[in-house]
């Protein structure tokens, strides 16, 4: 099987098991989103971030990969693709708690930066919030059901990426940056 299809040099993709829909469709920038997600995570597993955060993330890339298949099926209960759930929403769970329970609890807030893998655990999240709000948009405009878990999953998704930032920078011993509020301009 080539690669390059052809089918889409025209602005339009298929969706698993339906349509040809536009590229900026609400479902195709969704689960697009959620695939750039897991791209950055890749990155995010390249910078080393320990093996209790690798064994994570690898897990949530898959995990992501089933929550874009459902995303990119018109009727997943057609294709058995509804693999995201209670279960994967209690685990990222899981992983925040046993992260912040070794972390200072946080009194101000933090600039995204720190160690390769902190500064890549940010920017993944920063993505994963923009694949909620993608998320949130297709099922305000859709006529088929998306699950409900996919949406807590992504929101749980986007708090365990900035406590595994934060965990990353402590297993590095490198500290938080404060952020500084600036001062306010002269009044003239």
């Amino acid at each position: 099987m080539k690669i390059y299809t052809r089918t889409g040099d025209a602005g339009s993709t298929g969706l698993f098991g339906g349509p040809r829909v536009s590229k900026d469709d609400h479902r195709i920038e969704a689960y697009g989103t959620v695939d750039e997600l897991n791209a950055a995570l890749g990155m995010a597993r390249a910078a080393q971030p320990g093996p209790a955060i690798e064994e994570a993330l690898q897990t949530v890339q898959s995990e992501l990969f089933s929550l874009g298949a459902e995303l990119a099926a018109p009727d997943p209960d057609q294709h058995q693709l509804r693999l995201i759930g209670t279960a994967q929403i209690e685990q990222l769970e899981r992983w925040i708690d046993q992260h912040e329970a070794e972390l200072e609890p946080l009194k101000h807030f933090i600039l995204p930066s720190g160690s390769s893998a902190a500064a890549a655990l940010h920017l993944a999240r920063g993505i994963c919030r923009r694949a909620e709000r993608r998320l949130v948009t297709l099922v305000r405009h859709q006529e088929t059901k998306i699950s409900e878990e996919l949406l807590i999953y992504l929101n749980r998704l986007g708090d365990l990426l900035f406590v595994l930032a934060r965990a990353a920078n402590q297993q590095q011993g490198i500290p938080e940056t404060k952020w500084q509020k600036p001062t306010p301009p002269a009044q003239s």
